[in-house]
């Protein structure tokens, strides 16, 4: 098992809570690391973390439980990886660190359609001018639309800028209904991110592990176990 700030908060969180949480398939015997089923595991496709880019996960209660939650992936990829529980009137002291911390560059990801223009980093210039030597902190807050809104709302956010993808295509992303057209994962989208932030090998890495996970993950929900 390879220990990333996800484990660890997954970890804290069980300890904290005074009933098991029961997932879709809470029958299915999984794999304690990667959570899909044991016959599909997906930990040993796991690949290489790289440097260069920070992440930051925020999740929603019971969102670190959740099989089919994307985040963790991108965790086993980038070696600077950083998990947190989110709470409405009381933010964790070790995340406000990180978001303080001048020696990155935080940035939400949100849709911009959502966001105040000021906040909106849309053209690769004033990207770079934010960044301005910096490394980047990509910040997800991993939870159903609704609850994204409502942490998006904290005020210890409301003054970072924001940085978004506007897919073209559908999302292959079928874990989930999505409640809006192009909506995404948060490994799919950290993909593109990734590829625009200068990082195409660790964009590279994160699409093959989501590939297989996504694959797997399905496979298991319609019980089509391959044959060997």
């Amino acid at each position: 098992m390879k220990e990333t700030s996800v484990t660890r908060l997954r970890v804290r969180q069980k300890a904290l809570s005074r009933r098991e949480f029961l997932a879709r398939g809470s029958k299915l015997s999984r794999c304690d690391d990667c959570l899909l089923s044991v016959r599909l595991c997906v930990c040993g496709q796991r690949p290489e973390s790289v440097t260069g880019v920070t992440v930051c996960l925020i999740y929603y209660q019971g969102e670190v439980f959740k099989p089919s939650n994307t985040g963790r992936l991108i965790a086993d990829v980038l070696e600077d990886n950083h998990a947190f529980q989110w709470t409405r009137t009381e933010p964790v002291k070790d995340m406000l660190a990180l978001l303080s911390d001048p020696a990155y560059a935080p940035l939400i990801v949100f849709p911009y359609e959502y966001v105040e223009v000021e906040r909106q980093l849309r053209d690769d210039r004033s990207l770079a001018e934010y960044i301005d030597g910096r490394t980047p902190l990509l910040i997800f807050l991993d939870g159903t639309w609704r609850e994204a809104r409502k942490m998006f709302r904290s005020p210890w956010l409301e003054s970072l800028p924001v940085i978004a993808v506007e897919p073209e295509a559908l999302s292959e992303y079928r874990l989930r209904v999505a409640v809006r057209d192009h909506q995404l994962g948060t490994a799919e989208v950290a993909i593109p991110l990734l590829e625009r932030l200068n990082h195409p090998e660790a964009a590279r890495r994160l699409q093959a592990y989501f590939d297989v996970f996504r694959e797997n993950y399905l496979a298991g929900r319609s019980n089509k176990f391959p044959a060997n």
